[in-house]
């Protein structure tokens, strides 16, 4: 099984290897749910697309905290592996092992009761309440392998290869457009159709990555060495459950500004839906470079290389800001057509969401460089072992985001909505600075000037 040490080399150039797989990986993530939004949109009209807009942060609420959860219970392991632990990593394992078990019974339990109320309480338009109720229904059964596919990437990215879960997400990806078209268009299932594919695609992921695992001796549950360590459980819990609390209110800002998008109407809920799909394939690479920041970070802590830290996170940062203008520069002059993609119907439907879409896109791509620094800054921080600030840098978000959306459409209209994004990146890279230079401060203290 291969591995990266990220505790000797050019950050630049370790963090650039390390992200590439991960930003392809979840190219080809982000490009299936955009080929599910894409067939929906096209097959079954503006009603079913403004459905799955309604879902949207209800399914990144519960996979949001998936994710942080899993990421979290990695960084204990990224930990381990930088400091030449073997037996500590098989316990890392294990406790993350069990916790998840635990979890993905829990929260599969809890998602299914909470949907109905929670759509209701979301001001969600009565003639697509229904589609949105069974879509999210089916992804929410799904947790368990949600939770199987991101301990096992998390787990690969930990000790550094990030090219398994490249090759997972690749095979899924094609797995998952061939589903939905067999299911929307071949079958006619509809919306169900387009959540069944995605279901399955993961499961294909969850499996490659297990394989890809199984020879490694790291699952070896049934002997005691690998029971569960107490201190161990306590150590990921307080690293993982901060940075999933830190996805659930990132999402709890996004439900709020869905309750306010919903009161606009069916044809805002489509142009915001088909805009945030390709705001979300550009976030890719922000998300990649933050994953590799964190085990570069974690690894470095482990090694106790504190020196490269700061050296990573400039680079780091510096890579990222450049990659947002890039992207920022697809959004201007590639949105329209994209936007073109996910509508259908009559010439004025299409007309109207595209206006709404596009002025969206517009004000993304003004700001989108802060994006890319937030994303950095807080997972080099996570890496360091402290999720608390991060998680607070979200609460700042939260705050930025709802107040924005809950006051500016009375002043400027409608588009008010689009300005808590930016907002909210603005406010957290403010407390994520301060953050970072409080980190390293604490480390000159406890390990003396000459090794920072």
């Amino acid at each position: 099984m291969q591995t990266k040490d990220m505790t000797t080399g050019s950050p630049a150039g370790l963090i650039l290897r390390f992200a590439l797989p991960l930003m392809l990986g979840n190219v080809f993530q982000q490009f299936y749910t955009f080929v599910d939004t894409m067939v929906v949109g096209q097959a079954l009209g503006v009603k079913a697309l403004a459905a799955l807009g309604a879902a949207e942060w209800l399914t990144f609420l519960m996979f949001g905290l998936v994710q942080g959860l899993v990421q979290g219970f990695s960084l204990v392991m990224a930990r381990q592996f930088g400091a030449g632990d073997d037996k500590g990593l098989k316990k890392a394992v294990a406790g993350a092992v069990w916790l998840s078990l635990g979890a993905a019974v829990l929260f599969t339990a809890l998602g299914q009761l909470m949907l109905r109320p929670v759509l209701l309480l979301l001001r969600t338009p009565a003639e697509i309440i229904d589609l949105t109720l069974i879509y999210l229904r089916i992804l929410y059964a799904s947790l368990p392998v949600a939770f199987a596919y991101n301990l096992l990437a998390a787990l690969l990215r930990a000790l550094g290869n990030s090219k398994t879960p490249l090759q997972a997400m690749t095979l899924s990806s094609f797995c998952n457009i061939a589903l939905d078209l067999l299911f929307v268009f071949g079958f006619g299932w509809g919306i169900q159709g387009a959540a069944a594919a995605t279901v399955l695609a993961q499961l294909l992921a969850a499996c490659f990555c297990f394989v890809k695992l199984r020879g490694s001796g790291l699952f070896s549950l049934g002997n005691k060495e690998y029971y569960p360590d107490r201190d161990v459980i306590k150590e990921q819990l307080k690293l993982g459950l901060p940075m999933g609390l830190q996805n659930m209110i990132t999402a709890m800002g996004g439900l709020i500004v869905q309750s306010v998008i919903n009161g606009f109407g069916v044809l805002f809920i489509a142009g915001y839906t088909a805009a945030n799909k390709l705001y979300g394939l550009l976030e890719i690479a922000a998300s990649s470079y933050g994953y590799a920041m964190s085990t570069y970070s974690g690894q470095n802590m482990g090694a106790a290389r504190y020196d490269r830290i700061g050296k990573g996170l400039r680079a780091a940062n510096l890579i990222g800001a450049a990659t947002a203008l890039l992207m920022s520069a697809i959004m201007v002059f590639f949105g329209k057509p994209v936007l073109g993609c996910f509508l259908t119907g009559d010439s004025v439907t299409v007309e109207g969401a595209m206006r709404i879409g596009y002025h969206f896109l517009l004000v993304l791509a003004v700001f989108f460089p802060f994006l890319y620094i937030l994303y950095v800054t807080r997972s080099c921080i996570q890496g360091m072992g402290n999720s608390l600030l991060p998680m607070i840098s979200s609460i700042v978000q939260l705050v930025m985001r709802t107040g924005c959306a809950l006051l500016l459409p009375a002043l400027i209209g409608e588009s008010g909505v689009f300005y808590g994004e930016v907002c909210a990146w603005l406010g957290a890279d403010l407390l994520l600075a301060f953050s970072y230079f409080y980190c390293m401060k604490k480390l000159r203290t406890a390990a003396g000037p000459a090794e920072i």
